[in-house]
């Protein structure tokens, strides 16, 4: 509703809880949508990440520290006095409130409300509000007046942010199952498909359709759907990796526990003790120095013919460690390796110094994605792509080592 001077009536155009309900049965629709190729090939975190910043909302926040004032001026208004029409003339005072968050908030009615909804100008991702009386009012006074119109649309606000939070969380895990239960269907189908013995007829638009990833992290270039179709690969085993971690840790933990030991020993040396703890429980299936693709990697354990847990040890020696260490661990990493840690051996400086600056590397390399499930001062998870190809992810954990030369130094 328009109050005059430009000014509009908030939060009065819809409903919010019917608008939020109606985007939650969009989701289904979306994922139907996809490509069946580019959903199975696709990593599944990047296809929810991009239906994320499709339906997911961030709710208001004023910025009533950034608020600017427009300079003060005069204005007529109309007023009846005895049945004549009279215009008088009044101050106008005008303040402009930065705001972050989905700018439609301010058109849908929360379920919580007043019959007396507050007014005010939506420009970009700015609200004004104005103030408009007699000519002599004192300063305070239009400041008290101001403050008061900001406090009841912040309470408009936290209403519509209570369900916003509410909702959030329901349509993130819609997604979730909406695209897990998409790709059980598809790819119980191509067992159907594979029965038949039939040859397939190949789509028109197989070779063309591009995947619609939009990345908030900053990667070589966008995943594209595959060009022929999708074929099930064999899936690393999630509890080998965890386990060969672990026993990692606790090798590390009795590493640091003994400084007079560990400050004589050589690089080699450490890995060493790591591959016969790793081997007392992979019974013997860990190797160093192991050739792997286009290099040799430290540590290497086998399951079945399949590499589970390819591992680079490294003692730091500034920042450009952590850089070479991971282009030489990439070029390691066949199609089957999706698993991988860095081990730094942290001989010298302060862990807490060294590492923000070894987080910071990993975050900077062009191949990073985003941060994995630990982040921890005793592991750090991240999520990388191969090279040359973004839609294959590589989980790295990186496991600091604090053994210093100097034991008195601990």
């Amino acid at each position: 509703m328009n109050q005059g001077n430009g000014l509009f009536t908030l939060f009065q155009r819809g409903d919010l809880a019917r608008s939020l309900e109606h985007e939650l049965t969009k989701i289904t629709e979306a994922v139907a949508g996809w490509n069946e190729d580019a959903l199975l090939s696709c990593p599944e975190s990047d296809i929810c990440e991009e239906l994320e910043e499709k339906f997911l909302v961030e709710p208001l926040v004023l910025d009533r520290a950034g608020i600017t004032a427009c300079p003060v001026k005069e204005a007529f208004a109309s007023i009846s006095q005895f049945g004549d029409e009279m215009r008088i003339r009044r101050t106008v005072v005008s303040i402009s409130v930065p705001f972050t968050g989905d700018r439609e908030l301010f058109h849908l009615r929360p379920s919580s409300f007043t019959l007396n909804p507050p007014a005010a100008t939506i420009d970009g991702n700015e609200l004004k509000i104005e103030w408009m009386g007699p000519l002599d009012q004192d300063g305070q006074q239009i400041r008290l007046n101001l403050d008061r119109q900001l406090d009841e649309i912040q309470r408009w606000i936290d209403w519509g942010t209570a369900q916003v939070k509410a909702y959030n969380p329901s349509a993130k895990q819609k997604i979730l199952n909406e695209v897990q239960a998409r790709k059980i269907r598809l790819l119980a189908n191509r067992s159907i498909q594979g029965a038949l013995g039939f040859p397939m007829r190949e789509r028109p638009d197989a070779t063309t359709y591009n995947v619609p990833i939009k990345r908030k992290k900053i990667v070589p270039r966008r995943a594209a759907a595959p060009n022929k179709p999708f074929q099930p690969e064999p899936a690393l085993a999630e509890a080998h990796y965890e386990a060969a971690l672990e026993v990692l840790r606790n090798q590390r933990n009795a590493l640091e526990r003994a400084p007079g030991t560990s400050a004589k020993m050589g690089e080699e040396e450490i890995r060493n003790l790591l591959l016969i703890g790793l081997n007392s429980h992979f019974e013997g299936q860990a190797a160093g120095e192991v050739f792997n693709n286009t290099g040799k990697t430290d540590i290497l354990i086998r399951v079945d013919d399949r590499h589970i847990f390819i591992g680079e040890c490294k003692i730091w020696k500034g920042p450009k460690t952590i850089s070479d260490t991971l282009d030489q661990l990439l070029g390691y990493l066949t199609w089957r390796d999706t698993k991988a840690a860095l081990l730094l051996f942290i001989r010298s400086g302060a862990p807490g110094d060294v590492m923000p600056k070894a987080i910071a590397k990993f975050r900077e390399h062009p191949n990073y994605k985003r941060d994995g499930q630990h982040s921890t001062e005793e592991r750090h998870d991240f999520v990388f792509h191969a090279n040359g190809d973004t839609s294959r992810e590589i989980k790295i954990a990186f496991l600091p080592f604090h053994l210093p030369k100097d034991p008195h130094n601990c």
